[in-house]
Order: C-alpha cells, then structure tokens, then sequence
C-alpha cells in the first residue's frame, strides 16, 4: 500500500503533477484538435519537466534529485545563488569576506571620487577583543602636500627606483583580462606608481600604457625559460632592461598558496599566452613548487645578485609568505655569509590572494600579513641590515588605516591587488577561477571582458591610488606626524579583552640592532636562529 502511495508523497508529488498534466493535456490536444495551439506551450513545458523528473529517478550522481525528482533541482538553483542573496540582501555592513560591504563601498566611492564619508558614528565595537586604533594628537599637522614616496635600492643598486608607499599587487596577464591589465597599467602610468606584472611575464598590454613596471619571476621563469623550463639568462636581461622595468622581483611564495605550485592546462594555453610566457603550444604551463635556479639560501643571494648585474643594477628584491621562521633566518645568515644583500623584501600574509587555491592553503598554511612584516622587520633589525633593505607589505591591504597599521609594524610601502581589483569594479562574487567574471575582470572570454572599458577604469584605478594617499596624508597629520614613515607601533592600540588594552609596542617588541649576530635571548628567534643555516633550508637539528 505505501509504494502505491509514492506518487502522492511530497518526495515525488511534483513529478506525479508534471506526468498527469502533460498526459491530460496531451488527451485535451488530440481529441480537440482546435485546442491544440493552446494547449501546445504549457504541454511542452510539463512535457520537459517530466522528462527531467524520469532522469532524475534513473541517473546515480546525486542522492537527492532520486529522492526528490524535479524539486530538488530548486535546492541547487538556490544554493548556486546563496552568495548573492547573502551578500545583496542578509549582510550587514561590516560583514561579508574576504572584504565587508563598507570595505567595498568606500573603495568603490573612492575610485568614482564620490562622498566616501560615513554619517552617524562607528558600526563597529569599540568594545570587541581584536578592535585596534591609531592615536591621534592634540598638535594635529597639516596634511603633507608632498606624494608620499620612498627610494628603493641598497648599496650594490645602480639604479635606484622612487616609489610610491602605495602600489599595484602581483597579478598576472591570464588571472586578468586584458582589458584589466591596460586599465591598472594606465591608472599606474597617469598616478605615478608601480604595477607588479605577477608571474606571468610581461605582456603586450603591460607595455600599452607605459607605466612603471616591477617585474615579477617566479618558478616557471616565465618570458626568461628555456625548452626545459630552466632559467635563461639572456631573455632576461633582454627584457630587464627595459626602461619600463623599474625593479625587478624574485616569488618564493605567495599568501595565497605558499608552497603550492600551478598548472594552466595546454588546453587554455592559447597562442598568445605560449608566446608571452615562453611555452610550447600544446604544453602544460607549469609554475613548480619550488625554483631549479637555486635551492639553498646562499644559492638564492647569487641568483638575486645576478639578476641584478642582468638587470643593469635595477632594485633586486624577493616576495614570500613567511613559513618556517629558520627558513628566513637562514636567508639573512646567507645574507651575512655571502656579503649580498635584496634591495627590498615584499611580504606576503596567508590572507593576501587573487589566485585561486586549495582550501586548506588559503585558510590554514602560512604566517598572516602583519606577523610576517613584523618578524622580517625584526630579522634584518637583528643582523644589522634594515638601513639597506625596504620592506613592502601585501595581504588585504584597501583602505588607509590597513597601510598605516602595516608601516607602524615594520612596512615601507603596501601592495594591494583586490584594492585594485574593486576600483576596476569587481563585486566579489567569488568567481574568478571559473572564467565567468561578470565585470570582465578576470575572465578571458572576449565577450566578458569587453564590459571593462579601459579608459574609464583608468581614471578609476587613478581616484582610487590619489584618495588612499588623501587618506594617509589625513591619517598621519591627526597623528602629529609628517610622513609615514615616521609610525611607529607606539602609535596603535589593540583591544585584547573587554578590559584590557595593549599598546602595538608591547604586542610587537622589537629586537635591538645587531641582536641576533651577537646572540638573542628573545624567544621569537633564539630557537629558529639557531635552526638556520646558511648552506641549507633545513633545519640544523
């Protein structure tokens, strides 16, 4: 008696409708030929839904469509619209992630140069442990009318680069369009500060626009391989010595998926990217794990030195998500050993990331942005060489207060990608790696990517860079300060309990110059300092 029933249970009732609709209006269309013409629309709709419901009832993929024909497919029509009903009409305004509504907004205000202020007080708990604020002071500076910019380039540079404190972040010509490229180049071209090209080698429409360029090589050596995906010496100083090539920087890791390398499929390697990248048609498109051009700390200084000479003299640097903390130690004891020394060190933190990546990597593998900066900071304090090396900070960096927060900690400039990635429009709709980006950002597909206009996105990537300098300078006259470089950690606060409050200097304590060469009892790096060693990356046990 149940299995008669079946039909009429909720399980399968929409499926029993559908089939009785479809069989009364069939009879309604053959024993009324007049009523055919009216009955023929609704009939191919049932029709179809009943085909769908059988398919559902035989096919062996999904549990539930066997149980529920027909109506669970409103369970994944629902679930494949969840991000947007959440973020359209359930978030408030400081939430949403990676970046809240209010994060968004503004940096969408920004770019337009439209009010970006806020009325009727803070939505946020003062009160919450993790709130943090900068101090301000009662001998308030005008704002600074100067660009705020920095020389990077130690004492073996030839070729020193004025950069702005604020920048574009590493992202590649095939995670973005075309169309995106030209717009950050140009915006980087009218404000006056650099794009980082990402790993994927400099572009036909990186050059379009003629802005400052930072260079970056990664694992795959791309626009500088051989055959056999090895480093080549001769492409790379042919294009290092470009004009627009300002500086020139070496990834180790990246905050997204340190230790993780990367396969573009030959299948999307089109011949535009073969050529750019310097890959075979019909070739994997491989970024390894790790680098053949060296494999220990020292092996790493000579490499950087010799980009360097390649390079013409042109600031030489690398960027990594901080893991093992021997693993760096070791490359400042290489530093000390081999006398050569990076003009700048980006850092990464396990919250930066435009790329796609393995969720355990994304959420759970290397150390966070501003620890990074700090430990790097630290370190070269500790040998006695910060003078010398610039230290820039990237990882969630998009309004003024993150930039200022991260130079008080040890940065001398920020990088932003997703920053950027909004002030082209971006919505965060999370749908960068499938190429379906809606705002033509990140999409390949020649019929997404024409929405972003480039010399309308130029003037916006523009606004944004002009009003997040506006932004600092305001932030740092309230402060009593000139320049921020001047911040220091004594100029923050953290909430870490309803009651207690800690200054950023008790939080981040810094190590005295020379401290680690002469031996540290600081437990941050006692342990990890007597881990390193120069000639290896593993741990001295």
């Amino acid at each position: 008696m149940d299995t008669l029933l079946l039909p009429f249970s909720p399980r399968f009732i929409a499926l029993t409708i559908c089939t009785v609709a479809t069989l009364v209006l069939f009879g309604v269309g053959i024993f009324d030929p007049k009523a055919f013409d009216l009955v023929l629309l609704p009939l191919l709709l049932f029709g179809a839904l009943t085909l769908l419901g059988l398919r559902d009832l035989i096919q062996r993929s999904h549990a539930v469509l066997r149980n529920y024909p027909i109506s669970a497919h409103l369970r994944f029509l629902l679930e494949e619209i969840r991000p947007e009903m959440r973020q359209y009409f359930f978030e408030s305004e400081k939430d949403g992630m990676p970046f809240s509504r209010d994060t968004r907004a503004v940096i969408y205000q920004r770019a337009k140069m439209v009010l970006d202020k806020r009325p009727f007080g803070t939505q946020e708990d003062v009160y919450r442990e993790g709130y943090e604020w900068m101090h301000h002071s009662v001998a308030p500076r005008p704002n600074a009318e100067q660009q705020f910019r920095l020389s990077i380039g130690g004492p073996d540079c030839a070729r020193p680069y004025s950069a702005s404190v604020f920048n574009i972040s590493a992202m590649s010509f095939g995670a973005l369009s075309p169309n995106a490229i030209r717009a950050l180049n140009g915006g980087a071209k009218k404000g006056g500060f650099a794009h980082d090209t990402g790993e994927g080698g400099v572009s036909p429409y990186h050059r379009e626009n003629g802005g400052d360029l930072i260079w970056q090589i990664g694992s795959g050596y791309f626009g500088c391989r051989n055959p056999d995906g090895s480093f080549n010496a001769d492409e790379f100083a042919k294009v290092a010595c470009e004009d627009q090539i300002k500086m020139i920087e070496l990834k180790v890791s990246q905050g997204a998926k340190p230790g993780h390398g990367g396969v573009l499929p030959a299948a999307k390697v089109s011949e535009e990217i073969s050529k750019i990248r310097g890959v075979g048609m019909g070739e994997d498109c491989i970024s390894p794990a790790f680098h053949k051009a060296f494999s220990t700390p020292l092996e790493l200084m000579a490499f950087l030195d010799e980009m360097r000479q390649l390079s013409g003299g042109k600031p030489t640097g690398f960027k990594l998500c901080i893991g093992h903390p021997w693993e760096f130690l070791a490359i400042c004891k290489a530093m000390l050993q081999s006398g050569i020394y990076p003009d700048f060190i980006v850092v990464d933190g396990t919250e930066g990331g435009t790329g796609a990546a393995p969720l355990e990597f994304m959420d759970h593998l290397g150390m966070p942005m501003r620890e990074g900066v700090n430990f790097v900071h630290n370190a070269l304090i500790g040998i006695d060489a910060r003078d010398r090396i610039k230290i820039g900070a990237a990882g969630k960096i998009a309004t003024a207060f993150d930039m200022a927060r991260a130079m008080a900690i040890g940065a001398d400039w920020c990088n932003s990608a997703r920053g950027f990635m909004f002030a082209l429009g971006c919505i965060q709709s999370l749908s960068c790696h499938t190429d379906r980006c809606p705002t033509g950002v990140t999409t390949q597909d020649p019929s997404r990517n024409r929405a972003l206009v480039v010399p309308h996105k130029i003037e916006r990537v523009y606004n944004y860079h002009e009003a997040m300098l506006l932004a600092l300078a305001e932030l740092i006259a309230a402060a009593g300060l000139d320049h921020p470089q001047e911040l220091r950690p004594i100029h923050f606060s953290q909430r870490t309990s309803t009651t207690e409050v800690r200054s950023f200097a008790r939080l981040y304590p810094q190590l005295r110059p020379g401290e680690l060469i002469a031996g540290t009892s600081d437990l941050r790096f006692r342990d990890a300092w007597d881990l390193a060693r120069a000639d290896s990356f593993a741990a001295a046990l």
